[in-house]
């Protein structure tokens, strides 16, 4: 998937991120619950988007960055959060324009997914953040793959393209990468991280019931997404 694969539906995207179920209700405030306290903290919000998680964070007292691959979404983030917020167009499969140990956290939301190699963003996420700094990330949970393509290796690395249509009615297809649990920590810990944090989080009690489908109805918590918190080792 290239870089600036989001320009083409940002818009979009970012409006059903607004008050989605699987964003505003479950993976948005699931990550800000595992970052607790960051008042005075340097964040680095990669893979920002339109800004939300960045507003979020820096409501609770964060100096949060923000990077994204798609300049249509920065030109969004742009527009939510002011002309002097901290934003830069990188892709993060690339060298960060940013020096070593310069962020106490880093907040990674639903991006590793898109990408075949995680070695390189891993280490270079490792170098930018100081020692004993946290990475916090979600990702699709490797086992919602095996419950969608029961057929499918859940042992293998695999790519596999989806589509989705939003409510306004455009179409988009994301091209993501599957990976068992194993082979994430394994990357994980080659990178230099230990792992503090393994999440399966409930969705928001906030949610409208309105969002969920009737088999959630009298539940808490649906398999979607895991979370991690990483120590910078």
């Amino acid at each position: 998937m290239k870089a600036d694969h989001y320009d083409s539906f940002a818009e979009s995207y970012s409006t059903e991120n607004e008050s989605g179920l699987f964003n505003a209700y479950y993976e948005r405030p699931a990550m800000i619950d595992l970052a607790g306290d960051v008042d005075g903290h340097r964040v680095l919000d990669a893979g920002c988007g339109s800004g939300p998680l960045f507003a979020a964070l820096r409501a609770k007292g964060a100096i949060v960055t923000g990077i994204d691959a798609s300049p249509a979404m920065i030109k969004l983030a742009r527009q939510r959060l002011g002309e002097n917020a901290d934003l830069h167009v990188a892709d993060l499969s690339q060298p960060l324009p940013f020096p070593d140990a310069a962020f106490d956290d880093v907040v990674v939301s639903l991006v590793l997914h898109y990408l075949q190699d995680w070695r390189a963003p891993l280490t270079e996420l490792r170098r930018v953040l100081k020692p004993g700094g946290r990475l916090l990330l979600s990702v699709n949970h490797p086992t919602v793959y095996k419950v969608f393509y029961p057929d499918a290796d859940y042992f293998a690395v695999t790519q596999f393209v989806e589509e989705y249509t939003f409510n306004d009615g455009q179409s988009m297809e994301l091209t993501y990468w599957h990976r068992p649990l194993h082979a994430m920590t394994d990357a994980f810990t080659e990178a230099g991280f230990r792992v503090w944090v393994i999440s399966e989080p409930p969705f928001s009690p906030d949610t409208p019931r309105r969002l969920l489908e009737p088999q959630f109805a009298d539940r808490t918590a649906f398999l979607c997404f895991i979370f991690f918190v990483l120590e910078a080792s």
